[in-house]
Protein backbone atom coordinates (compact mmCIF):
# COMPACT_ATOMS: atom_id res chain seq x y z
CA UNK A 1 0.00 0.00 0.00
CA UNK A 2 2.53 2.39 0.71
CA UNK A 3 4.36 2.42 -2.91
CA UNK A 4 0.98 2.33 -4.10
CA UNK A 5 0.28 6.15 -2.46
CA UNK A 6 4.09 6.73 -3.51
CA UNK A 7 2.97 6.22 -7.10
CA UNK A 8 0.10 8.92 -6.46
CA UNK A 9 2.61 11.25 -5.09
CA UNK A 10 4.85 10.91 -7.04
CA UNK A 11 2.78 11.09 -10.38
CA UNK A 12 0.17 14.08 -9.79
CA UNK A 13 3.15 16.41 -10.92
CA UNK A 14 2.21 15.46 -14.17
CA UNK A 15 -1.73 16.66 -13.67
CA UNK A 16 -0.66 20.20 -12.23
CA UNK A 17 2.06 20.72 -14.91
CA UNK A 18 -0.51 20.45 -17.57
CA UNK A 19 -3.35 21.71 -15.78
CA UNK A 20 -0.34 24.88 -15.69
CA UNK A 21 0.30 24.50 -19.66
CA UNK A 22 -3.67 24.51 -20.86
CA UNK A 23 -3.70 28.34 -18.14
CA UNK A 24 -0.64 29.38 -20.09
CA UNK A 25 -1.99 28.26 -23.57
CA UNK A 26 -5.29 29.90 -22.79
CA UNK A 27 -3.57 32.73 -22.46
CA UNK A 28 -0.84 32.74 -25.16
CA UNK A 29 -3.64 31.27 -27.80
CA UNK A 30 -6.48 33.93 -27.17
CA UNK A 31 -9.22 31.43 -25.32
CA UNK A 32 -8.45 28.55 -27.48
CA UNK A 33 -5.87 26.43 -25.45
CA UNK A 34 -6.54 22.51 -26.72
CA UNK A 35 -6.72 23.20 -30.20
CA UNK A 36 -3.43 24.97 -30.04
CA UNK A 37 -1.93 21.33 -28.19
CA UNK A 38 -3.26 19.03 -30.71
CA UNK A 39 -6.81 18.42 -29.50
CA UNK A 40 -9.56 18.49 -32.41
CA UNK A 41 -12.53 17.54 -32.83
CA UNK A 42 -12.41 15.81 -36.12
CA UNK A 43 -9.86 13.67 -34.84
CA UNK A 44 -12.07 12.38 -31.83
CA UNK A 45 -13.89 9.67 -33.78
CA UNK A 46 -14.76 6.21 -32.89
CA UNK A 47 -12.58 4.86 -35.46
CA UNK A 48 -9.24 6.42 -34.17
CA UNK A 49 -9.54 6.16 -30.43
CA UNK A 50 -11.27 2.73 -29.99
CA UNK A 51 -9.65 1.12 -32.91
CA UNK A 52 -6.65 2.29 -34.48
CA UNK A 53 -4.80 3.43 -31.09
CA UNK A 54 -5.60 0.11 -29.14
CA UNK A 55 -4.21 -1.94 -32.29
CA UNK A 56 -1.33 0.70 -32.70
CA UNK A 57 -0.61 0.21 -28.33
CA UNK A 58 -0.85 -3.34 -29.00
CA UNK A 59 1.76 -3.74 -31.81
CA UNK A 60 4.25 -1.18 -29.64
CA UNK A 61 3.25 -3.12 -26.70
CA UNK A 62 4.59 -6.33 -28.43
CA UNK A 63 7.54 -4.28 -30.00
CA UNK A 64 7.95 -3.40 -26.10
CA UNK A 65 7.96 -7.28 -25.38
CA UNK A 66 9.64 -8.72 -27.67
CA UNK A 67 11.98 -6.53 -29.04
CA UNK A 68 12.75 -3.42 -27.13
CA UNK A 69 12.87 -5.03 -23.56
CA UNK A 70 15.11 -8.12 -24.25
CA UNK A 71 17.35 -5.76 -26.52
CA UNK A 72 18.04 -2.83 -23.69
CA UNK A 73 18.73 -5.35 -20.98
CA UNK A 74 20.83 -7.35 -23.07
CA UNK A 75 22.89 -4.18 -23.60
CA UNK A 76 22.95 -3.10 -20.03
CA UNK A 77 22.95 -6.38 -18.38
CA UNK A 78 20.64 -5.25 -15.76
CA UNK A 79 16.74 -5.55 -16.02
CA UNK A 80 13.91 -3.13 -15.76
CA UNK A 81 13.70 -2.34 -12.00
CA UNK A 82 9.60 -3.23 -11.85
CA UNK A 83 9.50 -3.29 -8.06
CA UNK A 84 7.37 -0.12 -7.65
CA UNK A 85 4.83 -1.94 -9.45
CA UNK A 86 5.18 -5.29 -7.48
CA UNK A 87 1.55 -4.55 -5.36
CA UNK A 88 -0.47 -4.91 -8.20
CA UNK A 89 -0.14 -8.26 -8.99
CA UNK A 90 -3.22 -10.06 -8.24
CA UNK A 91 -4.32 -6.76 -6.36
CA UNK A 92 -7.28 -6.25 -8.43
CA UNK A 93 -8.60 -2.48 -6.50
CA UNK A 94 -4.54 -1.66 -6.39
CA UNK A 95 -5.10 -1.99 -10.21
CA UNK A 96 -8.12 -0.26 -10.84
CA UNK A 97 -6.38 2.46 -9.15
CA UNK A 98 -3.30 2.73 -10.79
CA UNK A 99 -5.17 2.47 -14.34
CA UNK A 100 -7.07 5.67 -13.41
CA UNK A 101 -3.80 7.11 -12.64
CA UNK A 102 -1.70 6.11 -15.08
CA UNK A 103 -4.49 7.49 -17.71
CA UNK A 104 -4.63 10.74 -16.10
CA UNK A 105 -0.83 11.24 -15.67
CA UNK A 106 0.66 9.18 -18.26
CA UNK A 107 -1.97 9.11 -21.15
CA UNK A 108 -3.08 13.18 -20.41
CA UNK A 109 -0.32 14.29 -18.40
CA UNK A 110 2.96 13.32 -19.99
CA UNK A 111 1.02 13.92 -23.95
CA UNK A 112 -0.36 17.03 -22.91
CA UNK A 113 3.42 18.00 -21.80
CA UNK A 114 5.67 16.27 -23.95
CA UNK A 115 3.76 15.68 -26.97
CA UNK A 116 1.43 18.61 -26.88
CA UNK A 117 3.08 21.48 -25.57
CA UNK A 118 7.02 20.40 -25.73
CA UNK A 119 6.94 19.31 -29.03
CA UNK A 120 5.02 21.76 -30.39
CA UNK A 121 6.48 24.67 -28.66
CA UNK A 122 10.04 23.92 -30.50
CA UNK A 123 8.46 23.30 -34.00
CA UNK A 124 7.17 26.69 -32.89
CA UNK A 125 10.83 28.19 -32.27
CA UNK A 126 12.87 25.86 -34.52
CA UNK A 127 10.80 24.55 -37.21
CA UNK A 128 9.57 21.65 -38.44
CA UNK A 129 12.18 20.54 -40.80
CA UNK A 130 12.70 16.80 -40.81
CA UNK A 131 16.40 17.87 -38.92
CA UNK A 132 14.70 19.57 -36.80
CA UNK A 133 12.05 16.94 -35.75
CA UNK A 134 14.62 14.21 -35.18
CA UNK A 135 16.85 16.49 -32.65
CA UNK A 136 12.80 17.27 -30.94
CA UNK A 137 12.45 13.70 -30.67
CA UNK A 138 15.78 12.77 -29.31
CA UNK A 139 15.70 15.54 -27.17
CA UNK A 140 12.43 14.96 -25.18
CA UNK A 141 12.87 11.65 -24.66
CA UNK A 142 16.10 11.70 -23.52
CA UNK A 143 14.06 13.94 -20.72
CA UNK A 144 11.32 11.49 -20.60
CA UNK A 145 13.60 8.50 -19.91
CA UNK A 146 16.03 10.76 -17.44
CA UNK A 147 12.03 10.98 -15.58
CA UNK A 148 11.91 7.17 -15.23
CA UNK A 149 14.77 6.86 -13.28
CA UNK A 150 13.31 4.39 -10.63
CA UNK A 151 13.17 1.79 -12.61
CA UNK A 152 17.36 1.70 -13.66
CA UNK A 153 18.67 2.48 -16.42
CA UNK A 154 17.12 -0.36 -18.84
CA UNK A 155 13.67 1.17 -17.95
CA UNK A 156 14.81 4.25 -18.56
CA UNK A 157 16.48 3.80 -21.88
CA UNK A 158 13.28 1.53 -22.56
CA UNK A 159 11.30 4.86 -21.82
CA UNK A 160 13.26 6.91 -23.78
CA UNK A 161 12.58 4.96 -26.71
CA UNK A 162 9.09 4.29 -26.41
CA UNK A 163 8.68 8.36 -26.17
CA UNK A 164 10.42 9.05 -29.11
CA UNK A 165 8.07 6.35 -31.07
CA UNK A 166 5.05 8.05 -29.29
CA UNK A 167 6.82 11.47 -30.65
CA UNK A 168 6.93 10.12 -34.20
CA UNK A 169 3.39 8.92 -34.04
CA UNK A 170 2.74 12.69 -32.97
CA UNK A 171 3.99 13.49 -36.00
CA UNK A 172 2.80 10.88 -38.28
CA UNK A 173 -0.67 11.72 -37.05
CA UNK A 174 -0.15 15.37 -37.85
CA UNK A 175 -0.27 16.80 -34.05
CA UNK A 176 -3.42 14.79 -33.38
CA UNK A 177 -2.82 14.35 -29.67
CA UNK A 178 -5.95 12.56 -28.69
CA UNK A 179 -4.76 9.68 -31.00
CA UNK A 180 -1.71 9.77 -28.45
CA UNK A 181 -3.44 9.89 -25.79
CA UNK A 182 -5.14 7.08 -26.22
CA UNK A 183 -2.15 4.96 -28.06
CA UNK A 184 -0.24 5.60 -24.95
CA UNK A 185 -3.47 4.74 -22.15
CA UNK A 186 -3.81 1.86 -24.32
CA UNK A 187 -0.05 0.84 -23.70
CA UNK A 188 -0.10 1.28 -20.23
CA UNK A 189 -3.51 -0.36 -19.79
CA UNK A 190 -2.26 -3.72 -21.37
CA UNK A 191 1.20 -3.57 -19.37
CA UNK A 192 -0.88 -2.95 -16.36
CA UNK A 193 -2.87 -6.50 -16.91
CA UNK A 194 -0.24 -8.24 -17.92
CA UNK A 195 1.65 -7.09 -14.08
CA UNK A 196 -1.94 -8.31 -12.36
CA UNK A 197 -1.38 -11.57 -14.12
CA UNK A 198 2.17 -11.67 -13.43
CA UNK A 199 3.41 -11.87 -17.01
CA UNK A 200 5.97 -8.96 -16.31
Amino acid sequence: MLILVWLISNQVENIIISILIITANYIEYKGKPFSALGFRYEKFTFKNIFILAPLVALGLFIFYVFALVPRITKLTGVPIDLSSLEDLRGNFSACLTILALVWATAGFGEEIIFRGYFMRQFTKFFGASKVSILFNIILLSCFLGFMYGHQGITGQLVAGIVGALLALIFYIRKYDLWFNIAVHGFFNTIAIICIYFGLM
